[in-house]
């Protein structure tokens, strides 16, 4: 699967607004300026309206005169952020977008407990993998935002991603929580997690998937390796979604994804009442489109 194909399935699903938090960000505008000519999107550019204005004079043109694109001037980073998340709280618009603001910002924003988009639940990172060699997506949660999540967030981070992965098409999805080996130990939390998680899929407790765990990375994506330890399972070699044990461990996949295999992403916060764009600086303005995509699919879930 190729993630060129999100942008087909965004298309497909009706055109949406994105509210875009400080969006005097080149990058940012060059993914907006895509998304615009592919006709995936509306904007509304929450920011410094006269750096967003030079940008788009001096590096998009086109969007100057863009029915698509509205800027709305936000005095500093924290209102445009406010902007932003009140705009989608008013269904002016689906997905919030983060633009040349810090993370926390946005997500303090976001967490708001009188106008932001809480729902109760956990918010999680989930990130779509076209990796080289493979012939199906590969999700990866959580990267970003749970820092050593314990067995309740566990679960609502595999529903998240799995809320993600249906909006992509996978109707159900494979889920492996990783471990560094495939039996239950009980010195090792990761182990524990992973075998209560699979019996709260059996049971129903988690449901639009197939969860079976632990699992170690080598055994969850690659069928020869489950065979040789002799794993049988629907899950061991065929995983939709890799659900890590904590952040560091869902970080290094991440990075070691896209700069040792050359893989390209997508990744977006679910959780909220609307999808998140919140990609980091060093994302290309290839990656933010794909998550732009991957957030306006999931929106229309």
């Amino acid at each position: 699967m190729k993630l060129d194909s999100l942008i087909s399935m965004a298309s497909q699903h009706g055109r949406k607004t994105v509210a875009v938090a400080a969006a005097e960000d080149a990058e940012v505008l060059e993914a907006v300026a895509e998304a615009v000519k592919m006709k995936l999107a509306d904007f509304l550019l929450y920011g410094d309206k006269e750096k967003i204005e030079k940008l788009i004079t001096t590096q998009h043109s086109e969007l100057a005169a863009s029915e698509s694109v509205k800027i709305i001037s936000a005095s500093n980073n924290s209102i445009a952020a406010e902007m932003a998340v009140k705009a989608v709280r008013a269904n002016e618009a689906s997905v919030v977008m983060k633009g040349n603001i810090p993370t926390a910002a946005i997500l303090k924003a976001v967490l708001n407990k009188e106008y932001g988009l809480r729902t109760g639940a956990a918010l999680s990172h989930v990130a779509v993998f076209e990796i080289p060699g493979y012939d199906r997506f590969t999700l990866v949660t959580d990267a970003a935002m749970n820092i050593a999540p314990d067995l309740e967030q566990k679960a609502q981070i595999i529903k998240n991603a799995v809320q993600v992965a249906h909006s992509i098409g996978i109707d159900i999805p494979k889920v492996a929580p990783i471990a560094a080996v495939e039996v239950v130990n009980p010195a090792m939390q990761a182990t524990l997690d992973a075998a209560a998680l699979t019996v709260m899929n059996k049971r129903g407790q988690i449901t639009g998937c197939i969860v079976d765990g632990p699992l170690a990375l080598d055994n969850a994506v690659s069928q020869l390796a489950a065979e040789h330890k002799g794993i049988n399972s629907d899950v061991a070699g065929k995983a939709d979604i890799l659900m890590v044990p904590a952040i560091e461990v869902g970080n290094v996949l991440y990075k070691s994804l896209i700069y040792f295999a050359n893989a390209k992403v997508g990744a977006v916060i679910a959780g909220a009442k609307a999808p998140i764009v919140l990609t980091s600086r060093a994302d290309t303005a290839e990656s933010k489109l794909y998550s732009l995509a991957l957030a306006l699919c999931s929106a229309s879930k």
